[in-house]
């Protein structure tokens, strides 16, 4: 792989860049999820009729690809529930009703951070997942050998149009993006920590850089405004020039991939004590009247946000982050999760869906992969239900970025064949192991005999 990584000049459309972010009023009702990160969703560990304060745990770690979740307001909790997901599935919610007194939980206190151990466990008790929208627990990427650690990246490019809210945390809080580097400095041996921004941001370019200034092995790379230039893949090339083989993790080339908002809550967790508790969220679309930057509680219902900014018209569509990547919300009651960084609502101009045509064999989708699969093919192959062309195509280095899709004059729904062919690959993966194991336990019972 030579070069630098394709991808697209999507409309940038960051028209909420100089919203520095304003608190939205205390919800009457919020619905916290127990499924806001990959992995194990949390355990509640309150019940109807608790009362709670801000910053209280309300659930516990569900195992160790897991996160607890803590309370935004103060209040009583006054049920435990279930929702309708984005994804389809069905989630237990926890529901509080607030008291508007934001009372905060007596029990805040710094943690004690001595070593990477408890630096570790400490990114853990924060709740912390990735930020940037993938929800990843942080803990569980951050508890690694330090030794295999030669660059830390921080993901300060916010790719996506219209999101904005990474751009206010570099703006606003940049001595937090820079105490969490120089934590992440002590405890591992990397000999780079490299923030990479979108050169279209030259304001927080500018400012990382006059903020890291003393910080030894600190840079900053100004990147090409070229979208998907925030995919954990494409950063690392880009700014190591290391290539993340099919099926390894950025750990396996000497890699850690930061947002730089999650950096920023782990550094006021371990000044303050106090864990994530609320998210900054970009708020626009053709439907929103005022679009703005919010602080709003994990868990504030989409609605009470939309009433607060106001509309221009009944949305027809609205996203849980960019109009990229982002996933549509089943209801605007729909909470606020830990990796919410935008809400998107669009009237109904853009938010018709295009209508499809027959593939001309242009190959745009090839020529605009940041990873240079073959989208046409592989969407050829799962209308054939092969699932070995897939595995040759490697559909599952597919990162879901939608270049294909926005490139494509058909109009084809390539992203969207991609991750259902990437579930077609898995399942027949799953089979061909089970197979293989079921055979090998009958070779070894006749070998008994």
């Amino acid at each position: 792989m030579n070069g630098k990584l394709h991808g697209i000049h999507a409309p940038h459309r960051k028209n909420t860049v100089d919203s520095a972010p304003t608190r939205l009023p205390v919800p009457p009702v919020i619905t916290v999820p127990m499924s806001m990160n990959i992995g194990a969703p949390a355990k509640p560990v309150v019940k109807p009729g608790d009362v709670v304060k801000v910053g209280q745990m309300i659930a516990e770690a569900g195992g160790f690809m897991s996160a607890p979740i803590y309370s935004g307001v103060s209040g009583k909790v006054k049920r435990l529930d279930e929702i309708v997901s984005a994804n389809g599935r069905f989630d237990t919610v926890i529901v509080i009703e607030t008291d508007g007194e934001q009372t905060v939980w007596e029990g805040i206190a710094p943690p004690t951070v001595t070593d990477k151990d408890s630096f570790v466990e400490a990114v853990r008790q924060c709740g912390c997942v990735g930020l940037g929208g993938a929800g990843f627990p942080t803990s569980v990427k951050l508890n690694v050998d330090p030794d295999r650690v030669h660059a830390i990246i921080i993901n300060g490019a916010e790719c996506e149009p219209y999101i904005t809210s990474d751009t206010r945390t570099m703006i606003d809080d940049a001595a937090d993006v820079i105490y969490g580097a120089q934590l992440l400095q002590k405890y591992y041996t990397a000999e780079r920590i490299v923030i990479g921004i979108e050169d279209n941001k030259p304001q927080c370019v500018k400012i990382m850089q006059e903020a890291g200034k003393d910080v030894p092995g600190f840079e900053v790379a100004a990147l090409p405004a070229l979208y998907p230039q925030g995919g954990e893949k494409v950063l690392i090339y880009n700014t190591t020039g290391q290539v993340v083989p099919e099926g390894k993790l950025p750990i396996d080339v000497g890699a850690i991939v930061i947002n730089c908002t999650t950096l920023a809550v782990i550094a006021k967790y371990i000044r303050t004590g106090m864990p994530l508790v609320e998210k900054v969220v970009t708020v626009d679309g053709s439907a929103i009247a005022a679009p703005q930057n919010l602080i709003v509680p994990v868990g504030t219902p989409i609605q009470n946000i939309l009433d607060h900014v106001g509309l221009k018209c009944e949305p027809k569509k609205v996203l849980y982050g960019g109009p990229m990547m982002g996933t549509s919300v089943p209801s605007l009651e729909a909470p606020i999760m830990k990796n919410t960084n935008a809400i998107l609502a669009f009237d109904e101009k853009d938010a018709a869906d295009p209508v499809p045509t027959s593939c001309i064999r242009c190959g745009r989708c090839v020529s605009h992969c940041p990873l240079r699969l073959m989208p046409a093919a592989i969407e050829r192959a799962f209308d054939d239900k092969d699932p070995e062309t897939l595995k040759a195509l490697k559909v599952n280095l597919c990162m879901e970025c939608g270049c294909c899709s926005y490139s494509c004059p058909a109009r084809r729904p390539l992203v969207q064949v991609n991750k259902l062919a990437k579930a077609m690959l898995n399942k027949y993966n799953a089979e061909q192991k089970a197979a293989a194991e079921k055979k090998a336990a009958k070779e070894k019972e006749k070998e008994a005999v």
